[in-house]
């Protein structure tokens, strides 16, 4: 938990994996606010539980939850559309998948540069991968680059940067630093179709499972389709 006298930042927290081992790594440094966005997703009710559970265990008592009507308006996505089905993983690493939510992070970081600037944050963490994922646009270092020119350019005051600290790492040593860091694994969600239990094949569980397995650590979540089979 931060305290006074530490530099604030605001992070946002999906409650996935990744933005846990993000929202981790920034409470050593930072006295952190957490930002999750709802924007229509399968897994919404999930993901929002996990956030709010996550925030707890690591002592973040200020928390903002906002509804992005837009996405899920503009759907193109099977994480916003019913009519898409989410795939199976058969082949990561290939086309960008129908789960691509186009041009997503770019809301979630426009109402968090806001906030930070309210907030008097000076860094705004986000748990963007590029190694080892779905291949997204949005999660690629040249994107953040360009969207801190932009928050300089468009801030009262400027002096707020993205923060990337996993960008450049596999999904196996994320793993391995949030179990460093204590980051409350049991308390995340993957899953881009399901809120019960993981299913396990898709991208995301897919990706997951991987990393906990070379990573040599157990995965705490429930799947449907059995860790071993994957």
């Amino acid at each position: 938990m931060g305290t006074s006298t530490q530099s604030r930042a605001a992070v946002l927290l999906s409650g996935g994996m990744d933005s846990c081992v993000c929202a981790a790594l920034a409470t050593r440094d930072h006295d952190v606010a957490a930002l999750h966005v709802s924007y229509g997703q399968r897994t919404e009710s999930r993901e929002r539980d996990s956030f709010q559970q996550i925030c707890s265990r690591l002592g973040i008592q200020e928390r903002l939850i906002v509804r992005n009507e837009a996405l899920t308006l503009i759907g193109g996505s099977a994480l916003t559309d019913e009519q898409i089905e989410v795939p199976e993983s058969l082949a990561l690493g290939g086309e960008i998948p129908v789960t691509y939510v186009p041009f997503r992070n770019a809301h979630f970081l426009a109402v968090a540069v806001s906030w930070a600037e309210v907030l008097g944050a000076s860094k705004i963490y986000i748990g963007a991968v590029e190694q080892d994922s779905s291949g997204y646009p949005d999660c690629r270092p040249a994107y953040y680059e360009a969207f801190n020119e932009v928050i300089e350019a468009g801030t009262k005051a400027g002096g707020i940067e993205i923060v990337t600290p996993l960008i450049a790492m596999r999904k196996s040593e994320i793993v391995r630093l949030g179990v460093e860091v204590g980051a409350p694994f049991d308390l995340t969600w993957s899953c881009y179709s399901r809120e019960d239990r993981a299913c396990g094949v898709c991208d995301s569980c897919v990706l997951r499972l991987r990393a906990f397995r070379e990573a040599g650590a157990a995965d705490p979540l429930p799947y449907v389709v059995a860790p071993q089979m994957v």
